[in-house]
């Protein structure tokens, strides 16, 4: 124990590991050096943000893709997938609600689908900004060419998740599609990141065939990519897809890793995911405990968020945000650091 809290010290002051130090970290986890961790991790999301939780409105514009990844419910060859793609009246009047709301951040979320072209997205982004100038805009889209991230950029989109989920060539490979390129994964978030987006990556924890090993290159990749914000959930087996019958990683070791991800690099803006939630019904409040500092809510329409299953997630309704304010109040009441969840806006972190 006192050797890896003598690197959990050392990776709150220098921001690095060697990867063989990052794995001895991942395997001898447990309840009081990840508590070590999460104490550190908080002191120094405090000392970056102060209070500020950022709140984000999520609009899942469709669950059509063209992948087929293992472990995700809106395969292509998944037929009890009820398919759905929203119209642009129902997008913005999504954002609108939203807006009403007070989001101020809007994540334009959905499988890799045809429908929505480079075109349709950039006119979507217009539109929003158009309507909601002093908001944000995010897409999670998932791959495209270079210039069609350019063109979406340049039509106003300030922000771009694309989670790489795994660091480890090998582990993707076991996790996708032949058709699918980890390369080509990395290529995105490179040229994302070149164009000048904020961009986001993330992984999922104890997927199938995890190791100690792959996660330590995630952390590793972290560290050395640098993104604005990273996400990272439990993997949870959906019913429909061919890891059904995989273990769910866990709550522990998520939060744990969202510590160590924040002593990392202490601007990264870390969500406490929907699937933490999920795992555990205080999931999303153990992660904003561990260092977390940005939640989701979801603003679309109740009768398609049931078919946006990649997992069998449950996702918060943008219409209990007083009650998530309230739950993230009562954490840090407990943990004396004072939190008051805020709508974010454009000119914040």
């Amino acid at each position: 124990m006192n050797k890896a809290k003598q690197l959990i010290d050392r990776l709150e002051t220098q921001r690095s590991l060697s990867i063989e130090e990052y794995e001895y970290l991942i395997e001898h986890q447990s309840d009081e050096l990840a508590a070590y961790a999460a104490e550190k991790a908080v002191a120094l999301r405090k000392q970056v943000y102060g209070t500020d939780v950022y709140i984000r409105g999520l609009i899942e514009i469709g669950n059509i893709c063209r992948n087929d990844c293992y472990y995700c419910g809106i395969r292509r060859s998944n037929p009890a997938c009820d398919r759905y793609r929203l119209t642009e009246a129902q997008i913005l009047d999504c954002a609108r609600e939203g807006y009403a709301l007070g989001f101020r951040t809007f994540v334009m979320q959905g499988g890799e689908d045809s429908a929505f072209s480079v075109d349709v997205v950039c006119h979507l982004v217009r539109q929003i900004k158009a309507e909601f100038p002093d908001c944000a805009v995010t897409l999670s889209l998932g791959e495209f060419p270079r210039e069609a991230y350019q063109a979406m950029f340049d039509a106003g989109a300030d922000r771009y998740l694309l989670r790489h989920e795994t660091a480890d060539k090998a582990h993707y490979e076991k996790l996708h599609p032949a058709q699918m390129s980890f390369d080509n994964r990395m290529r995105c978030l490179r040229d994302l990141k070149d164009i000048g987006y904020q961009t986001g990556c993330g992984f999922m924890v104890g997927s199938p065939y995890q190791t100690a090993r792959t996660l330590t290159e995630d952390l590793k990749f972290i560290e050395e990519f640098r993104p604005e914000m990273c996400g990272i959930g439990p993997f949870i087996p959906q019913k429909d897809t061919p890891f059904r019958d995989f273990p769910a990683g866990t709550c522990e070791q998520t939060v744990y890793l969202l510590s160590l991800l924040r002593l990392i690099q202490p601007n990264l803006l870390l969500p406490a995911t929907t699937a933490l939630g999920t795992i555990r019904p205080d999931g999303r409040e153990r992660g904003l405990q561990a260092g977390a500092n940005v939640v989701m809510p979801n603003l679309s329409p109740l009768g398609v968020r049931k078919n946006m299953h990649c997992t069998t997630a449950n996702y918060a309704p943008a219409r209990r945000l007083h009650s998530a304010s309230a739950a993230c109040r009562a954490v840090w009441r407990r943990s004396a650091a004072g939190l008051l969840p805020h709508a974010e806006i454009l000119s914040d972190k």
